[in-house]
């Protein structure tokens, strides 16, 4: 968990150090977050926690839930398709962009070396944010700066989601699976599309509801 204990915390580092916790899957879904709590962690007064919160609410972390105050909201089957389904329109239409271009991809490049320098036991954080300048580096290739926009806006709430998946996950794994990735891209064309396609729907997607399922004790032969 990241170190809370700083003397009069910044609601920017309030925040920060609370959406380490959600990456890092320390703060489950459902879980309820209180400003008493969070004051006496920070050493903070009530006014930098709420402003810490509220940022967390405005990125889609947390949500105010009528009577319950501020909680992590949980992962749901439909959470993840509406998620998932704006995820695939962004990046697939940015690797088109970047294909018709004939774009480089050396900031996805770059993060998949990353992804293979980090060490077993990496925090899950850093492998997801690892894992996530792969794809913002695909993403950016494209050249709209609308569409890079757009996707960074869901990157965080994206990011905590992946938290679902860090028991199946290594960053070894991933960094094997973005590998391939990378070596797909720059074949081009269908190939590269194929190759993204598959990424986000087998690694996120169903990795996501296959998480899911196994939180509800649901056997995954049925789905």
């Amino acid at each position: 968990m990241s170190d809370g204990a700083h003397a009069s915390s910044t609601p920017d580092s309030i925040a920060r150090a609370l959406r380490d916790d959600l990456l890092d899957g320390v703060l489950e879904p459902g879980a309820r977050l209180t400003e008493e709590a969070l004051s006496a962690r920070f050493r903070s007064g009530r006014h930098s926690v709420r402003a810490g919160l509220r940022t967390l609410v405005s990125e889609g972390l947390l949500e105010h839930q009528r009577n319950k105050g501020i909680v992590v909201p949980a992962v749901t089957a439909e959470r993840i398709d509406d998620m998932c389904s704006y995820r695939s329109v962004l990046e697939l239409g940015a690797l088109r962009l970047a294909l018709a271009r004939d774009a480089d991809f050396s900031a996805a490049a770059e993060a998949v070396g990353r992804l293979e320098a980090l060490p077993a036991g990496a925090p899950w954080r850093h492998v997801v944010e690892a894992h996530s300048a792969v794809h913002t580096g695909i993403v950016e290739a494209g050249g709209n700066p609308r569409v890079a926009a757009a996707h960074r806006a869901c990157q965080n709430e994206l990011n905590c989601m992946l938290a679902t998946i860090r028991t199946d996950f290594s960053a070894a794994r991933l960094a094997l699976v973005h590998r391939h990735l990378l070596d797909q891209l720059l074949v081009g064309g269908e190939t590269a599309m194929r190759a993204l396609e598959d990424d986000l729907e087998l690694g996120g997607r169903a990795a996501m509801h296959l998480a899911l399922r196994r939180r509800r004790g649901v056997p995954a032969h049925l789905g």
